[in-house]
């Protein structure tokens, strides 16, 4: 399984990452999933959160995950991006694509590979609150 796994402080371009998908001739499916910053959190009006991260301890639990889906799934690729740092409401705060021979396993992979991160990789939020 090809895969890239990238912690940036940059926005996170949907358009370009999507015109640069490789997918073989036996791909079937390709599944794109972003994770955007509400303005309410923990019922609180916010205007970001800060991201906050373990780097290299966050990678390194990301490859265990995808391990992990490799074990279980036969997809062809998994790229995961997720910002650190200060990430406005409405902005992507995490995106993953993954690209199997068909949608079934792709949208299991996607599904469990998000739960699970969200119990595992050190990546700490803190709500901003909006200026009033």
């Amino acid at each position: 399984m090809k895969r890239q796994i990238l912690l940036t402080r940059n926005p996170i371009d949907e358009a370009a990452l999507l015109q640069a998908r490789q997918a073989s001739p036996e791909a079937g499916a390709s599944l794109t999933f972003a994770g955007i910053v509400r303005a309410e959190e923990n019922s609180k009006i916010i205007e970001a959160i800060d991201y906050e991260a373990y780097q290299e301890m966050a990678v390194h639990q990301f490859h265990k995950l995808l391990d992990a889906v490799e074990a279980q799934w036969p997809i062809e690729s998994l790229r995961l991006i997720h910002r650190i740092g200060s990430v406005k409401v409405n902005e992507t705060s995490l995106w993953i694509e993954v690209v199997s021979g068909h949608r079934k396993e792709a949208f299991a992979a996607a599904q469990w590979l998000i739960d699970e991160m969200k119990k595992t990789i050190p990546i700490w939020k803190r709500p901003i609150p909006t200026a009033s």
